[in-house]
């Protein structure tokens, strides 16, 4: 408990923007019925992006993540293809925007594949109306990679050790989640041997709910696609650091973002390294996704920074301070100077 004569201390912020392997419905219902003010933020938000969806043939998505019985992910994965990235999209600006309206601002963003889409129209580099465009396309071309991903509750050496001794070539390592979770991805017959071949070895399997591939080398044809299509978009300068796990890196404002963005088709996400350059002790990290892989994945890498997934465990934080004892010495200053993840921020 406080007492007198302590002192609020201002702690950075990060919002983490999650990829497509984790985004149940039906804590967003939770949310929507908790809390006025997200309704608002999804209304506003889907305003602009349902008329892009329409280019690309997607039902319109507000009112119906709005009512009181909304879609399911099997259904929206059903759909025209770039629906439900076109759902993470939306719900993930929508919840940073409702983050930043309860005084909760990012300092800096950190995002995972996909959810470098919504986190570069966080940082105001893309449009909503264009951000959403992005989102639809990437859906188009991933639904022409035929197979998909795999959680392997294993570290990425033992992994790669593996694909290299079952002769899965065809199988790669599609994303470092932390020290003790990989996830691979390759084209269904190699990826059912891959995962025989894990359990054979005592490893436990996860098949991910997406019915293609991703960070596979096989898909550069998509990845020159999606590129070409994101140079025929203006982008901004990012106004906020975004550090991407793909990239290793936080873009800066001179990045080549087409690109960056194209990359994420065809290369690995590394969390860790650039979690710990993102993510300082006493950081509090805010999941803007629906679920909390994510969070789970920054607590085991960074055990000193505070994670929380606000959507799934319906509990916002009231406030980015925390309580410095008066003992304490420098405050706000040194913990300013003493945040390695402030230094690291371009």
């Amino acid at each position: 408990m406080p007492r007198p004569g302590d002192r609020a201390v201002r702690r950075p912020i990060v919002h983490a923007f999650p990829g497509q392997g984790d985004f149940p419905l039906s804590p967003l219902a939770r949310a929507l019925a908790a809390l006025p003010q997200l309704r608002t933020a999804v209304a506003e938000v889907f305003g602009v992006a349902d008329p892009v969806g329409a280019e690309f043939d997607v039902r319109p998505l507000g009112p119906r993540l709005l009512d009181s019985t909304p879609p399911s992910g099997a259904t929206l994965a059903a759909e025209a293809p770039g629906t439900a990235q076109l759902a993470l999209f939306g719900v993930c600006l929508a919840v940073h925007r409702l983050l930043s309206g309860r005084g909760l601002p990012a300092d800096r963003l950190f995002a995972v594949s996909f959810g470098e889409i919504p986190a570069l129209t966080a940082a105001g580099a893309l449009r909503v109306a264009d951000g959403a465009r992005l989102s639809c396309r990437l859906g188009q071309l991933l639904h022409s990679a035929d197979g998909g991903l795999t959680v392997l509750h294993a570290s990425a050496p033992r992994v790669r050790a593996l694909l290299a001794r079952c002769g899965a070539r065809e199988v790669v390592v599609a994303c470092v989640n932390d020290p003790g979770e990989t996830v691979v991805s390759g084209p269904p017959a190699a990826l059912l041997d891959a995962e025989r071949a894990a359990r054979t070895a005592g490893i436990e399997t996860t098949r991910l709910r997406l019915p293609f591939r991703a960070h596979h080398p096989g898909l550069h044809r998509q990845a020159a696609e999606f590129e070409a299509y994101a140079r025929s978009l203006p982008f901004a300068p990012v106004r906020l650091p975004v550090h991407s796990a793909v990239a290793g890196r936080a873009y800066a404002p001179t990045s080549d973002l087409p690109r960056a963005l194209a990359n994420c088709l065809v290369r690995p996400a590394e969390l860790p390294p650039v979690l710990r350059r993102a993510v300082g002790p006493g950081t509090l990290v805010l999941e803007t996704g629906t679920g909390q892989a994510l969070s789970g994945s920054i607590r085991r890498v960074v055990p000193a920074a505070e994670a929380r997934a606000p959507l799934a465990e319906l509990n916002f934080p009231t406030s980015r301070n925390r309580i410095s004892p008066s003992t304490a010495i420098g405050g706000d200053a040194a913990a300013t100077q003493t945040d390695p993840a402030r230094r690291a921020a371009p």
